[in-house]
């Protein structure tokens, strides 16, 4: 009785891990080189973007935690609040994710920002 029930828990275990270690990660998982063309020039930067709809733009002007992140498929969007020399400006991204690739858009009050990316 000891033995079936240790082998039906290691199974179920072995079951488990190998679900896990199959579940599919994101195309838009990853570290991305990003150029934003804004009003006031190109802007480029980092992006992090992990599988648990997470992130950071990093840029010259410093880091910007990103949450909310949703990855269906190869689209990728989410919103964030930046601080635009001391005014808060409200950004909602929409991208795809073609290989290593990255393109979309920012959709602002001031209009839309086009944005690429390359896959570090």
């Amino acid at each position: 009785m000891r033995n079936l029930i240790r082998n039906l828990l290691t199974a179920t275990v072995l079951v488990i891990l190998a679900a896990c270690a199959g579940a599919p990660v994101s195309p838009g998982v990853g570290m991305w080189d990003v150029s934003i063309n804004t009003p006031v020039g190109e802007q480029s930067g980092v992006w992090t973007i992990a599988a648990d709809g997470t992130g950071i733009m990093g840029s010259d002007l410093g880091d910007q935690a990103i949450e909310g992140i949703i990855l269906e498929g190869n689209s990728i969007s989410f919103d964030v609040d930046i601080d635009a020399g001391g005014q808060s400006l409200s950004l909602s991204f929409s991208g795809t994710v073609e290989g290593d690739t990255l393109s979309g858009d920012f959709s602002s009050d001031f209009g839309d920002f086009s944005v690429m990316g390359t896959r570090q």
